[in-house]
């Protein structure tokens, strides 16, 4: 066994008694402090829960500053994840940590490198990837959801009230965002921004669309249920053919990610099983030279493939 992993060894197994001595272990037979009877206390909390709000106001602070607290928060409620920004950079700062040490003692320091550049960027696509499905659900569900508001319209309902039938009927996302519009609309937003915004943050055209009719019907009036009809019509049309196209596309995709992953599984297989044989780009300039020029043709053929089999719709 090397130094290294042993030394690694003894850290784990000391961490690990420090958090059951102070989080698991009682502090010993006593009665309950009348202190917890009173509601107007606050309960005690226990050191790591004291280390960890402190590290996730130091990260809040540190991305307030450089202006991406807003930003950041944005993105993650359009993702669908419940985690706080601080807590979601925190998680993921540990677990980069984490990946470049074991990456490191297992396959040298290039491993570890890899390993720590890899955790953010996969977090970053991680987001990205459920915020693209969650539109995608939206845009799918947008159809019945303006049968609904039309259905709801022609029973009589006031239009405030066919939006909240479609928050407590339809399924998630568009019931989330449509509850939103209900949140805000109650608490004095006008109901045409609360629509531009979801419009916005859904990335929905057909949406933009819905807000416009619902804008101009309150201006003009008319009978916004034949409107909604026609235009969920061509929401519907248009639903067809963009799933068209992404059948038709699937197999495209499927290969750039195929051929952009095969790469880095060849070189991580390698740098596990034989070191020896990769240990050999680090050891002089030419090879330097030849795994940059190796992310350059990747980077060219990522952009490549790209826009290869992304057809805008």
């Amino acid at each position: 066994m090397s130094p290294a992993l042993l030394v690694l060894g003894l850290a784990a197994v000391a961490v690990a008694l420090l958090l059951l001595t102070l989080v698991v272990l009682p502090g010993g037979p006593g009665r309950v402090p009348l202190s917890r009877l009173d509601p107007s206390t606050a309960p005690p909390t226990s050191a790591l829960a004291g280390a960890g709000a402190a590290a996730g106001a130091a990260v809040e602070k540190v991305l307030a500053e450089r202006g991406r607290l807003a930003a950041g928060a944005a993105a993650l409620e359009t993702a669908g994840m419940r985690t706080s920004l601080p807590n979601f950079v925190l998680t993921t700062g540990l677990v980069a940590v984490v990946a470049g040490a074991v990456g490191a003692l297992t396959g040298g320091p290039v491993l570890g490198l890899v390993a720590v550049v890899a955790v953010p960027l996969g977090a970053r696509l991680l987001v990205r990837f459920r915020t693209s499905r969650r539109r995608a659900a939206f845009a799918d569900q947008l159809d019945d959801s303006m049968q609904l508001m039309a259905s709801s319209l022609r029973a009589g309902h006031s239009l405030l009230r066919a939006v909240d039938a479609v928050s407590t009927d339809a399924s998630a996302p568009t019931s989330e965002e449509f509850a939103r519009i209900v949140n805000e609309t109650r608490v004095g937003r006008d109901l045409g921004d609360a629509l531009d915004e979801v419009a916005q943050r859904m990335g929905s055209d057909d949406f933009v669309w819905v807000a416009q009719a619902i804008s101009i019907h309150r201006e003009v009036g008319g009978n916004l249920a034949e409107v909604l009809d026609a235009v969920g019509h061509t929401i519907r049309e248009r639903s067809a053919i963009r799933r068209q196209v992404k059948a038709l596309s699937a197999e495209g995709k499927l290969s750039a990610i195929v051929l952009m992953v095969l790469p880095f599984g060849v070189f991580g297989f390698l740098s596990i099983s034989n070191p020896a044989y990769v240990s050999g780009f680090t050891e002089s300039l030419i090879g330097y030279a030849m795994l940059g020029a190796a992310a350059l043709m990747l980077c060219i053929g990522a952009f490549w493939l790209k826009k290869t089999v992304e057809i805008s719709f």
